[in-house]
């Protein structure tokens, strides 16, 4: 089995939570039999949106390159991030490091074509939303992606850091009315393109019709390093 590196702390909860679905994932009988994970959880590392958005001049992925070089040092070989908006980086952070990245993206996009959905819905940062990492990935797929509204985004926006991140409880109604919106606009299945709505979606029980990238990261990793439980090759609310 390969080792697995993970570049945690972006942020702290949803690398927990991470670490958990690979254990829930892994058909796995005794101790012995799950994955090997090296983990370095660094919640100081910039924050990505605000970079890619020019708010801040605080590049975090010199931090995340060296924290990737320091797992591939102890052995990984393959390496996954628990953050979406970082997989903007995905092309350099290979470079630096030296090893594979999962792409948790790539990886949804590849599920909802298998599923046959052609019309996707997006609930995801600024910074991953206005960089096109899903859009594009999508429409090379023949996806066509459906986003929030102004006030749709600014309400998912406030989800992740002002609920989540600040580690206060997802106002819901919120989140059900962005989501809401979405489908009207005609989306089949919804992405939870930011690791903090995974965890909503850990904590509330949503409707049919959503994909969590992370779970969907999680499956690949364990795929990649691991055996994978039967059940988790179907991730769509239902």
């Amino acid at each position: 089995m390969k080792k697995l590196g993970v570049i945690g702390g972006l942020g702290p909860m949803a690398t927990a939570y991470f670490l958990q679905l690979l254990v829930q994932m892994s058909d796995a009988k005794t101790d012995q039999e799950h994955i090997e994970v090296l983990l370095h959880s660094m919640p100081q590392i910039p924050d990505r949106t605000g970079y890619i958005l020019d708010r801040s001049r605080e590049n975090p992925l010199p931090a995340m390159i060296g924290v990737g070089q320091g797992l591939a040092a102890q052995g990984a070989e393959v390496i996954a991030i628990p953050c979406i908006t970082a997989h903007y980086f995905e092309r350099q952070l290979e470079e630096g490091i030296g090893i594979p990245l999962i792409n948790g993206i790539e990886e949804a996009v590849l599920f909802l074509k298998d599923a046959g959905i052609e019309r996707a819905g997006l609930m995801a940062t600024d910074g991953t939303v206005q960089s096109r990492l899903f859009q594009d990935a999508l429409e090379k797929a023949g996806i066509s992606c459906v986003l929030p509204g102004q006030e749709g985004q600014r309400r998912v926006m406030h989800l992740i850091y002002d609920d989540v991140k600040a580690g206060k409880p997802a106002e819901m109604s919120l989140f059900q009315d962005t989501a809401r919106g979405l489908f009207r606009e005609g989306a089949q299945v919804i992405l939870l393109g930011c690791t903090e709505l995974s965890l909503i979606k850990r904590d509330c029980r949503l409707e049919p019709g959503f994909l969590d990238v992370m779970e969907v990261l999680s499956r690949k990793a364990v795929l990649t390093c691991g055996r994978l439980k039967k059940e988790y090759d179907r991730l769509i609310t239902e």
